[in-house]
């Protein structure tokens, strides 16, 4: 039957009355299971998830590797603070992540839940470490919604809107991006200057905090020279450079983290969301001398939980065993697929972008957008929107080159549809 089904109908409207309406649901999917790259909803139809989670799901749903390692370490015990406790699956973790991080060495990780509780801690940390009050971060970021993150994102109005005063001393530049040749770097850097000549000195300022590729923003890819030169100017003034790996990281680029694509050496690092498979964990990992501040000045209860530990074990394994390579070779598929898409549709397809397994395509508007997905959902691919007129493609790093082609099918499909002359989808 066409979703939503009964059942699926009937559990939205119960969701309605009770979850918050704070929740942002493009279309009414209700998921039941899910295996590798499909899941099923409650009503029995199937679905090619090119979502993953926001990109959490890295080696798909229910891997059994995962799943095996959640398993084992349940049956042991399921939850002691790291806070308080020693145990080994964190330290492990610990271990793996300081020799793969591309930090200064020798490095430290403390486990947080989530990736706006890294960046939280990272902001902390960076006042901590410098005693500087500043900070500054870029139009179109996305760091979280807690006050702290929050105040560094600005991605959309409506996430920061009513919730001022925010955390003081927080400056946005211009992100520059590849594909449009007017918002270059110059832009942003002419516009760090302006502001350490106006209104705050560059010794005033603790860290910049910046994604690789933004994420919520669009999927917007820097030109090759931004990041170098970010760290070069950070490096001169000492401004820590803090790089936001929360969705481009754990393999999703084809490398590790995506700030090794351009060779740069961050002072710190904050990751989440692929790190464990879907179980909740994120970290902030700092080179060497940084994170020195005393016990107690920082803590989570939950924070490194080991099931979770175990869950980022095993997808570190799989990750290193051939999931990142594979996100560069399916990567390169993809996007030369996409491409294919625009070229049949330029009047619909305005843009495709993106590294690896972390792609993009962009539209005339958004309302264009959101009928396409509605349309992808119906016809059963789902993806999800980015920036104001985008959708993202975000599938696990284990999609194959027939789901590939499925997806980008369905694509093409729906792009036909609204691209025809007198499309009842533009009435």
């Amino acid at each position: 039957m066409p979703p939503p089904g009964p059942r699926a109908k009937d559990l939205v409207e119960r969701d309605r009355h009770t979850l918050s309406s704070s929740f942002t649901r493009p279309y009414p999917l209700v998921i039941e299971r899910g295996e590798g790259l499909w899941v099923t909803d409650v009503d029995g139809n199937e679905f090619l998830d090119f979502t993953a989670g926001i990109a959490v799901n890295n080696t798909g749903h229910a891997h059994p590797h995962v799943v095996a390692a959640i398993e084992q370490q349940a049956r042991r015990f399921v939850h002691m603070s790291g806070t308080d406790f020693y145990y080994e699956p964190e330290i492990r973790l610990a271990e793996r992540l300081c020799e793969l991080a591309p930090v200064k060495q020798p490095s430290h990780v403390f486990f947080t839940n989530s990736g706006a509780e890294s960046i939280e801690g990272a902001m902390k940390l960076a006042r901590w470490a410098t005693r500087r009050p500043h900070f500054l971060a870029f139009t179109g970021g996305f760091h979280g919604r807690t006050m702290g993150a929050l105040s560094l994102t600005g991605s959309k109005a409506i996430q920061r809107e009513g919730f001022a005063p925010l955390v003081p001393g927080v400056f946005h530049v211009p992100f520059p991006s590849s594909s449009h040749p007017s918002r270059g770097s110059d832009v942003t850097f002419d516009r760090i200057e302006e502001i350490f000549h106006t209104v705050a000195k560059p010794e005033s300022f603790a860290a910049v905090f910046v994604e690789p590729i933004q994420g919520e923003g669009g999927y917007i890819v820097p030109p090759n020279d931004f990041l170098p030169r970010l760290r070069a100017l950070t490096s001169e003034h000492g401004i820590l450079l803090v790089v936001d790996e929360i969705q481009s990281g754990m393999g999703r680029t084809g490398k590790l983290f995506a700030v090794e694509h351009c060779g740069v050496e961050p002072d710190v690092i904050a990751i989440a969301k692929g790190i464990a498979s879907g179980m909740p964990l994120g970290a902030i990992i700092a080179g060497s001398g940084i994170m020195s501040w005393p016990p107690g000045s920082h803590g989570s209860t939950f924070g490194g939980n080991p099931v979770s530990c175990a869950a980022a074990l095993a997808t570190l394994d799989l990750l290193e065993e051939g999931l990142i390579e594979r996100a560069a070779t399916q990567g390169d598929i993809l996007k030369h697929a996409l491409e294919g898409v625009q070229q049949r549709y330029p009047s619909v397809v305005k843009d495709v972008r993106g590294r690896g397994l972390m792609c993009a395509m962009e539209y005339p508007n958004s309302g264009i957008a959101h009928r396409l997905m509605h349309l992808a959902f119906e016809a059963g691919l789902l993806v999800l929107p980015t920036g104001s007129r985008a959708i993202r493609l975000c599938p696990a790093l284990t999609v194959s080159a027939d789901e590939i082609a499925v997806a980008v099918d369905i694509l093409d499909q729906v792009c036909a549809d609204l691209a025809a002359p007198h499309s009842a989808h533009d009435r």
